[in-house]
């Protein structure tokens, strides 16, 4: 069984911060702990506004709290999120993500993250990035 405590994963490598400022995430499970997924508590901080487009992988969000938006880019369509809100980028979604309220999110990743992933320039994960060790 594997276990662990949020607060001692923010202590450690798992805690990454993006570098442009818009986001913290603490990865909990990563692809090296088999689960087949990876899942991962995120911080929106407030006033972010960003476009990702995850093309190598698909995501799941879940908002515990917080208020922001989600638009995509293909159709335009503007989602709000507030908490109790999901949303899957089923289809690798070119969007945009705007937090109104600083947003506590609950993200799943398939296939799973290594761990010390940021966005790259068209705003995805790459599949083989530096994992994190414990």
């Amino acid at each position: 069984m594997l276990v662990r405590n949020l607060q001692d994963a923010e202590r450690t490598n798992r805690r990454v911060v993006s570098p442009d400022g818009n986001w913290e995430s603490t990865r909990l499970l990563l692809k090296d702990d088999g689960m087949g997924f990876s899942f991962h508590l995120t911080t929106i901080y407030e006033g972010a506004d960003f476009q990702m487009h995850y093309q190598n992988h698909l995501e799941a969000v879940y908002c515990i709290s917080g208020e922001g938006e989600v638009e995509t880019a293909a159709d335009g369509k503007v989602y709000p999120i507030a908490p109790g809100t999901l949303y899957n980028l089923d289809k690798h979604d070119k969007h945009t993500l705007r937090a109104f309220k600083e947003m506590k999110m609950a993200c799943v990743f398939n296939p799973p993250l290594n761990g010390k992933e940021v966005h790259n320039a068209e705003g995805a994960y790459e599949l083989e990035a530096e994992a994190i060790s414990d």
